[in-house]
């Protein structure tokens, strides 16, 4: 019988063996004891088991709200639960309720948070994943792969006209940018209507492709109910468009999953929303399993933070985040991992130290918009310092070879300097 494996984080004052065997209970028989009709039987085929514990750490005080148990220390621990696939199926939904259903709610304990699953080999049958990954996303952008994609954001978020977008986007395409995306916060506004921004960008983006024969990614963001997602898709599409950006926390794995499977535009994840799911170190859901879900729903790109970045995710977090997305997941396309948040030039040299990659998307806002030679002095400083930093040069040596990137440097060298 196939099975499907999750492990989680737990914190608990209770025995980590108890405790875990509640976990396994609520998400599979439902309750805390026997009732009629639960047979041995049933119990062998669809019962939940604790396959493995791991005790990592023991503290004196809960990381959250639970069982307060004077005098009592808290076990942390890593605890491994299985399933039979015969519980939900093929249902995603189903299979999230399971992973991350009422155990949040279980007051055994003071910290949870789902790290990882893995899954049989049976659901290559039923699910595509990405329809462009990492290497149909660079292709479209006609970027090399031996090279990262260099993109930013139309900033400020909102206000901007559509024939002022396009005029930056012209500006940005001759400067040589790969990548351009509307802000999470930028849907249809009142002075930047959707179809009217489709229009007036995709022109100038169309034209640049005419003259040189690159055509540079766009994802315009049609998040939206599905109706309005569906005709802003379809916006997209018969501009002559190659990206679509969606809020997937907002819209959630139906909907994206129902987009990705239209097939013509490689779908850029916006994961807005993470630190709520994600910054209590034990409560939510690490990466690694959350890159899983939307991988399942067939995103091409999904965002992971930035070296140095402006929240308050650690690097080794991104290094990790990273790895996730390139990692084989049902022999399924490596989806791209979008570096972003406060980042610009200096960046990169830390960034490719740690992962030795540039199968990437990395993107600068003001690092790119706010460069002291401009729009275009930024995209050439991204480029300087990342064609640095695979040649082994270190930061001071780039500076100092580089015109843009020296004063990116200048600028954006400092701490305290927020670059987006």
């Amino acid at each position: 019988m196939e099975r499907i494996y999750a492990t989680y984080l737990i914190e608990t004052p209770y025995e980590v063996e108890q405790a875990a065997a509640v976990l396994a209970g609520e998400q599979s028989s439902g309750t805390f004891v026997s009732v009629p009709g639960e047979t041995d039987e049933l119990k062998t085929r669809f019962a939940a088991r604790v396959e493995h514990i791991e005790i990592l750490d023991e503290v004196y005080k809960p990381s959250m709200p639970g069982d307060f148990i004077q005098g009592k220390v808290y076990k942390q621990a890593k605890v491994v639960v299985s399933w039979s696939v015969d519980n939900f199926g093929y249902n995603i939904p189903a299979l999230i309720s399971t992973l991350q259903g009422n155990l949040y709610e279980l007051r055994q304990f003071t910290g949870l948070k789902l790290d990882d699953f893995e899954l049989p080999n049976s659901y290559r049958e039923h699910f595509r994943g990405p329809k462009f990954g990492m290497r149909g996303t660079k292709e479209l952008a006609g970027v090399s792969p031996k090279r990262p994609m260099i993109g930013t954001i139309i900033k400020p978020s909102v206000g901007l006209t559509p024939d002022y977008t396009a005029e930056l986007v012209k500006t940005l395409a001759e400067a040589g940018i790969d990548f351009i995306k509307d802000d999470e916060l930028l849907t249809s506004s009142g002075n930047s209507p959707f179809a009217e921004r489709v229009e007036k960008v995709m022109r100038v983006i169309n034209q640049h492709a005419d003259k040189t024969g690159k055509k540079i990614m766009y994802a315009f963001n049609i998040t939206g109910d599905c109706r309005t997602m569906q005709t802003n898709y379809e916006t997209v599409v018969n501009a002559g468009g190659t990206c679509a950006m969606v809020s997937i926390n907002s819209v959630g794995w139906s909907s994206t999953k129902q987009i990705c499977n239209w097939g013509g535009l490689s779908i850029h994840a916006h994961r807005n929303g993470w630190g709520m799911l994600n910054r209590h170190p034990f409560l939510g859901i690490n990466f690694p399993a959350y890159d899983k879900i939307w991988r399942l729903a067939g995103v091409d790109q999904m965002h992971v933070n930035g070296i140095d970045n402006k929240f308050w995710e650690s690097d080794d977090s991104v290094v990790r985040s990273i790895k996730s997305c390139h990692k084989p997941f049902l022999n399924s396309e490596a989806v791209l991992p979008v570096v972003s948040s406060g980042q610009w030039g200096g960046q990169a040299f830390e960034t490719y130290n740690r992962t030795n990659t540039t199968d990437l998307l990395y993107m600068a806002g003001g690092g790119i918009m706010a460069h002291p030679s401009g729009p275009a002095g930024g995209v050439r400083a991204l480029r300087q310092a990342w064609k640095s930093a695979v040649n082994g040069m270190t930061l001071e040596q780039a500076a100092q070879e580089y015109k843009e990137f020296g004063e990116s440097v200048l600028k954006f060298g400092r701490k305290e300097v927020n670059a987006e």
